[in-house]
């Protein structure tokens, strides 16, 4: 899924657990001692979001070597950069989360983050890596991303640009592209199992995380253990209807966050209606005319993108008032802090692999190859959905990438004999609509529906006390959500 929590998790604040009552499941078996395969230690390379060291003690990270290539296994190997938190209670086990993406860092979002799961870290040993393809982890290299992330899918430019991307990867990380796609992520979930000690694989995946545990739990149903799938993704959606469905999931949540802010005296508009269309003839003044921000610009297509990061939480709503309005008035600092979250870039001026292993990974996860009708069909489909997104989607880089997509590894998914999967939606998410939700939970067999009535990316880090309630006592107590569960909005 396009775009990892992390933006929704530096705004999170820890949240508390607490417990109800039903059939528990049986509690996950924790070995006493671990493999050996990671050798844990202090971590030496994190950074806070001011860009200068995150000093933690609590924060351990290590390696774990897997095949490149799973047809190989005795081949080549890569490291997988890891990172754990010791449990600080009675141990069940490893909880290891993936934050999404696909392309985000579980290594820098744990570190920053891990404060909005202490309550499961009383428990677990929490866990999180960064996955084959992404930054510590042969993370792909697609030269100067400064010039490529400023360019809107609205630019003449774009399709050019994204062919001269495709091609920059395949010069910097061509060994590593054919190999970074889903089906052998699940197969390094497996080696982490076995690495921290766990006879069944504990896992929290949020956005593009909850494929990836669908499609490990399709892989290995018998070493499912607890399973929280949240904002869920329907991985066998194609190009076109994933750009069009979060089309129309952004217009919703921008229409309900314009509503807001003109309940609340809006410096953007008088009716909701106006909000849109000044941002559209904003957005389309700054192709034209960007707005000078240091030695740098706020381009139509960096603050298309700076709107669109603040709208994945409610909790970011003021922030995209104050930025939107300062920008118009020629202050684009806030605005373009904004898109450089979403995109990776860092204080210094580099980038994180979060863009590039995106496209990576999502385009060798499919075997879609569009033509030019196909994409002009997905940018007039978009449009009449949502006037500020009108985009090819992943069609168009994938159009260009340089190896061949997989067939239906990354995309089937059947959890028959697994354990039961709680797999959370919310009716307000913009990037993974509701209605995946319950089609990942029907598609997994085993799946078990919590659905959170309210807004946001991801529903456990929503402020929801309910859904905090229902997904604390599953993984703490084995209680699984009654069938067809129901939280408010906050």
């Amino acid at each position: 899924m396009k775009k990892t929590l992390t933006t929704t998790l530096l705004l999170a604040t820890a949240l508390t657990a607490c417990s109800t009552a039903a059939k528990p499941e049986p509690a996950p078996v924790a070995k006493k001692q671990e493999t050996g395969a990671v050798a844990w230690a202090p971590c030496t390379d994190l950074t806070g979001p001011d860009g200068k060291p995150l000093k933690d003690a609590s924060l351990e990270c290590g390696k774990l070597p897997v095949p490149l290539d799973y047809a190989k296994p005795d081949g080549e190997k890569l490291d997988l950069a890891l990172i754990r938190i010791k449990a600080t209670g009675d141990r069940l086990g490893s909880l290891v989360f993936n934050f999404g993406g696909p392309g985000g860092s579980g290594v820098d979002t744990l570190g920053l983050a891990s404060k909005a799961f202490a309550s499961l870290g009383t428990r677990y040993d929490l866990v999180s890596f960064d996955p084959r393809g992404v930054d510590r982890s042969s993370g792909v290299k697609c030269g100067d991303l400064n010039k490529f992330a400023s360019v809107s899918p609205q630019s003449a430019d774009f399709e050019r640009m994204m062919k001269e991307f495709a091609k920059a990867c395949a010069a910097e990380s061509g060994k590593i592209l054919p190999h970074v796609g889903t089906a052998n992520a699940a197969e390094d979930l497996d080696r982490i199992r076995i690495a921290v000690g766990d006879e069944k694989l504990n896992y929290f995946g949020l956005s593009y995380g909850t494929q990836l545990g669908a499609v490990y739990a399709t892989k290995h149903p018998k070493n499912v253990g607890r399973f929280v799938l949240d904002a869920a993704l329907d991985p066998s959606v194609s190009f076109k209807e994933r750009a069009v469905t979060q089309a129309k999931g952004f217009k919703q949540a921008f229409d309900a966050f314009a509503k807001d802010c003109v309940a609340q005296t809006c410096d953007l508009g008088a009716t909701p209606a106006a909000v849109q269309k000044d941002l559209q003839i904003f957005l389309k003044a700054l192709d034209e005319k960007p707005v000078k921000v240091g030695d740098r610009e706020l381009t139509g297509g960096l603050a298309q993108t700076g709107v669109i990061a603040s709208l994945y939480s409610k909790m970011s709503w003021p922030v995209l008032e104050q930025a939107v309005a300062a920008a118009k008035k020629g202050n684009g600092e806030a605005l373009l802090s904004m898109a450089d979250l979403y995109t990776g870039r860092r204080p210094d001026g580099t980038y994180n692999t979060m863009m590039t292993s995106l496209q990576a990974i999502n385009c060798v996860d499919s075997p879609e190859r569009p033509t030019d009708a196909d994409i002009a069909d997905v940018k007039k489909a978009t449009l009449a959905v949502n006037p500020m997104m009108e985009n090819g989607g992943l069609s168009v880089i994938c159009r260009y990438w340089p190896v061949h997509g997989t067939n239906d590894d990354a995309k089937r998914v059947d959890a028959t004999g697994s354990a039961p999967i709680v797999v959370v939606g919310g009716k307000g998410d913009p990037a993974t609509p509701y209605e995946w939700a319950p089609r990942l939970a029907a598609s997994l067999k085993t799946g078990v529906m919590l659905t959170y009535e309210g807004e946001g990316h991801g529903a456990y880090l929503s402020g929801s006390s309910c859904v905090t309630r229902a997904i604390d006592t599953y993984l703490l107590n084995g209680t699984l959500p009654q069938k067809n569960a129901t939280c408010p909005a906050t």
